[in-house]
């Protein structure tokens, strides 16, 4: 149990370093990131503390589902947001275009990774992945429920401002591959989880 745990945390916390990551980059966010970053730009509140409220508020949708958050779930909540405001407070974007390229693709790569370690560790979903298993228990499409909520924070997230680029396109090709490789990694000893996206 001790090594799940000690899986969890840096899992979440490097799930909030590559995000951030991507925020630096400039060149376009994961989808309820670009919702995140839309609702900050239109307040006095940091990103990542955007997406400690969101999460909150989308756990509460849990509840006429029926959905049982874990350790992992409520973790996912404050150390995913309360990392990405300490790195977004004390690292400024690059200005060169390589940089910026260096923290899109590394910010993906990682974001594969930590999304295989606390996916891995079993603790229970992000509180956007519960949603989506939750509604999918009601009979719709795991798929069409994913892309439903995803174009829906995109667009929105994008119409108040957020950022939308080619990093959103790398990012949604690439992190299914990416958690096919590292959810099973890090569940070792345990059934992987099913992979959804993470956060």
């Amino acid at each position: 149990m001790r090594r799940r745990l000690v899986q969890l945390y840096l899992g979440l916390i490097l799930y909030g370093f590559s995000t951030s990551l991507l925020v630096l980059s400039g060149l376009g966010l994961a989808p309820w990131d670009v919702f995140h970053q839309g609702l900050a730009k239109h307040s006095n509140l940091a990103i990542g503390t955007w997406s400690i409220i969101v999460g909150l508020f989308v756990l509460l949708l849990w509840i006429p589902l029926r959905e049982r958050p874990g350790i992992g779930t409520v973790s996912n909540v404050v150390f995913i947001g309360g990392t990405m405001d300490v790195v977004l407070a004390h690292l400024s974007p690059p200005h060169e275009l390589a940089l910026r390229i260096v923290c899109l693709v590394g910010g993906v790569f990682l974001n594969g990774v930590a999304t295989g370690a606390y996916i891995g560790a079993g603790l229970g979903p992000g509180p956007r992945d519960g949603l989506m298993t939750g509604l999918a228990r009601r009979g719709h499409s795991i798929r069409v429920v994913r892309t439903s909520l995803e174009v829906s924070v995109v667009v929105i997230g994008w119409l108040l401002g957020g950022t939308v680029g080619v990093g959103t396109v790398l990012y949604a090709l690439s992190i299914g591959p990416l958690a096919h490789v590292f959810v099973p990694f890090f569940s070792r000893g345990r059934a992987p989880a099913p992979v959804l996206e993470g956060n």
